[in-house]
Order: C-alpha cells, then structure tokens, then sequence
C-alpha cells in the first residue's frame, strides 16, 4: 500500500519556551518511525493563519496563548470545519476551537476569551479563568462512549496532563451543544475537557495537552489518530487528482 505524504498546519506562535512546540519534532519522527505515517509539517504563524491552512490534509491548533492574533487562529479553525479539514485543537487550541464555533455557528458575534479581552464582563464570556489553575495538574477524563475520543483511546477513561489557566463557560455549553457539538470528556467534576464534531471527518479539540503525554516516543493516540486522518486525506486527495487527470486525457 502507498504511504502518501500529509502536509499539516501546525498553527501557533512557533517558540522554543513554549514544551508543546518543542515536542513537535519528536512527535513527528516517532510517528514516522513506529506508526508509518509520513507528516510533512509547516509553521503557520498566527498572523498568517487567515487564508493560509487552505489546501493543507490536517490542521494541528497548538498551545501558546495568547496568540498574536485572535482573529488568525479562529479562521484557522473556521477553514478546517467547513472544508472538512482533519482538525485537533490542544489547550488554547481547544478555547479558540469553541470560540470559532460560538461565533459562526451559534451566532454569538461578540463572545469573548478573558485572557485575549480582560476587559470582558466574565459571566458573558465564553472562555474564563477556571476556579482552579490546571497549570502542571494531571486528572482523570472521562470519556463519552460511542465518541472519536473513546475509540481513540479504546477506554472508558484517561488521565491527562494540563497547562492551562483557563477554560469554558459552563453557560453558554447548552447553546453550542443545541447547534451540534459535542462535549465527550469531562473532569471528575463534569467540568467539559474535550470537545468535537460528529459529522465531521476528524474535528477534536482537548483542554488536556497530549503532546506532553510520555517522553514524545510513543504519540498520544489522539495525535495518532490526527496523522492518520490527514494520510487519509492526502490518498484522497492524490486519488481525486488522478482521476482528474484520467479523465482529461
């Protein structure tokens, strides 16, 4: 069988003091060397994000907030929804991930992330400081069953590592939830830890960050399952091209 190449967008704002960004490289080989699925990644800054993950096989919305630019990140994630763009958004990618979706498709136009807009009234916002900082915490998720999560990890439940000051409003989930998305990991607390698309082809987004999971030689399957969807993208893609050109001569 072919191994086709996928060439991912690893959106965010590319630092060496950020753990996340520096696991990338490692990540990316193991996947490589244990799993067989060849990723060809590209920084895409935040400030270029608008317009610039068109074309891409995965989207990959990286820790690092606050981002540069708000307004980057969230047309990231909006090109990957509509277009059926493999997706996965991890702690502040998972904020700007319910952001987008509050915006575009709940309609809540003026919804605000504390962290990116102090300024905002905390009980209309839909990211907020959480009660307790998750910064360095592991905790047990569970898992929803039938989800992408659960049949990615092939449990009931996880345990995860954080680094995060911040998370959702718990008043406005029914609202995201009444438009289609699904929260399908929740804290001990039923506090919402990941979130994703149903009728997409592969659209999830963590709080917990997986990047961190182990020493980075044996991927987190959750970015296993992100590289395979974007492999399955890219033989799609190389398929329809071919029968294109066939059809041409």
């Amino acid at each position: 069988m072919t191994n086709h190449t996928a060439r991912i967008a690893l959106v965010g704002d590319h630092s060496p003091n950020v753990r996340s960004h520096t696991r990338v490289p490692l990540l990316l080989d193991a996947l490589r060397e244990r799993d067989g699925l060849d990723l060809d990644a590209y920084w895409i800054p935040t400030e270029e994000a608008e317009g610039g993950v068109d074309g891409f096989d995965a989207v990959w919305l990286l820790p690092g907030s606050p981002y540069r630019s708000e307004a980057g990140v969230v047309a990231a994630v909006r090109t990957a929804r509509e277009q059926g763009i493999p997706f996965l958004g991890t702690c502040g990618g998972f904020q700007h991930a319910l952001l987008e979706f509050a915006r575009d498709v709940c309609g809540l136009d003026d919804i605000a992330h504390a962290e990116n807009n102090p300024d905002a009234d905390l009980g209309d916002a839909l990211i907020v400081p959480l009660a307790c900082s998750l910064v360095g915490h592991e905790g047990t998720v569970e898992l929803a069953p039938g989800s992408l999560a659960e049949q990615l990890l092939g449990a009931e439940r996880t345990v995860e590592r954080y680094h995060c000051h911040f998370g959702p409003n718990p008043r406005h989930l029914d609202t995201l939830r009444a438009h289609g998305l699904r929260f399908t990991g929740t804290d001990a607390e039923g506090g919402v830890r990941i979130a994703e698309l149903p009728d997409h082809p592969f659209f999830l987004a963590t709080l917990f960050q997986p990047e961190l999971s182990g020493d980075g030689t044996r991927p987190h399957p959750v970015i296993r399952g992100l590289a395979a969807a974007a492999v399955a993208t890219a033989a799609a893609r190389t398929a329809g091209e071919t029968v294109r050109a066939a059809s041409k001569g």
